[in-house]
């Protein structure tokens, strides 16, 4: 297979086709529900879901959740209405916050940051995010926690694997209570949880296990990242959705997918994916992209770590026999 910077480039329509089929077949014959449930992030890849729903079986039949806790950026849960409003769905909002204290206490997590910058108060915001320039430099994946200081000042501390795990285990509870939220609601409503994850993701592990991998069906995880923005564009996803920078929206501290997982922007990131997964050449792949070899060299073993890291997420559980 030959590389070029088309090679993301899909027939929106035909490829709505092909997902309503999958979506009407999973609603009617594999779970025989009433209709669809989305998590409305504010994000493009659940603006992307609900809309395709909506475009397959009807407004009638979709229904929204939108589920902020006290550390989400406001702008999500806006956007999130706003979109959900010009689909005409119904939807709901739900303040998850008392669900994510009652599992692992927002105390305690303000209490472990502290212990590893002392200047932390509670209120203060926060994030975890590794250095974005992975094809200028070779560096190591080590995770900053960042404290922003009342004055702005940006206070950093590295993380050890143990307090990654740690920073990371707080912020899975926040996408697993969503996801608890949605089940609560579909199995009520008998409805089909849809998933928003896409191949980009599914690929590289940027997702939560029986979070937002905890779903009834996966129709966006064969397209890109890429793609899902031309599907969205298509599906006439509001623009505010399509214009935003792709956000985890975990942390009180805003920090965008490239900062917190990906180190590749965007514009690269999918054509290299591609070219990994289809075992084009370093040096094909970088006369493509123009590209120095080694920064080519460079993205492959990183997707080639976390693709083997993350590999647990997608298979079921093991079992004996």
């Amino acid at each position: 297979m030959n590389l070029n910077l088309d090679v993301l480039k899909i027939d929106p329509e035909k490829e709505v086709e092909k997902l309503s089929r999958f979506i009407v077949d999973q609603v009617n014959t594999i779970y025989r529900r009433k209709g669809i449930i989305v998590g409305l992030s504010g994000g493009i890849d659940s603006a992307c879901m609900v809309s395709l729903a909506v475009h397959t079986i009807g407004k009638d039949k979709v229904f929204g959740l939108v589920m902020p806790e006290r550390e989400s950026n406001p702008i999500s849960s806006e956007y999130a209405v706003k979109h959900a409003r010009k689909l005409g769905i119904e939807f709901r909002e739900v303040d998850i916050s008392p669900t994510v204290d009652s599992v692992v206490k927002y105390d305690w997590r303000d209490e472990y940051i502290q212990k590893l910058v002392p200047e932390y108060r509670p209120g203060y915001r926060y994030n975890i995010s590794l250095p974005t320039d992975l094809l200028d430099r070779d560096s190591f994946n080590f995770y900053n926690l960042q404290v922003q200081l009342p004055n702005g000042e940006i206070k950093k501390k590295r993380l050890n694997l143990d307090g990654f795990h740690a920073i990371t285990s707080f912020a899975n509870i926040k996408i697993r209570a969503r996801m608890l939220h949605l089940y609560a609601e579909a199995d009520r409503r008998r409805l089909v949880v849809a998933g928003t994850t896409n191949r980009t993701e599914y690929i590289l592990g940027d997702f939560c296990k029986y979070g937002d991998g905890g779903t009834d069906m996966e129709p966006l995880s064969y397209l890109y990242k890429n793609q899902i923005y031309q599907i969205s564009e298509y599906l006439d996803v509001i623009p505010e959705i399509i214009e935003r920078q792709p956000s985890p929206d975990t942390f009180s501290l805003p920090v965008s997918d490239q900062e917190f997982f990906f180190r590749i922007p965007f514009d690269k990131l999918d054509h290299l994916l591609f070219a990994w997964e289809h075992d084009i050449s370093v040096g094909e792949t970088a006369k493509v992209l123009n590209l120095p070899e080694e920064s080519v060299k460079r993205a492959f073993k990183d997707f080639t770590s976390k693709n083997n890291a993350t590999a647990h997420l997608r298979t079921m559980p093991y079992t004996l026999g």
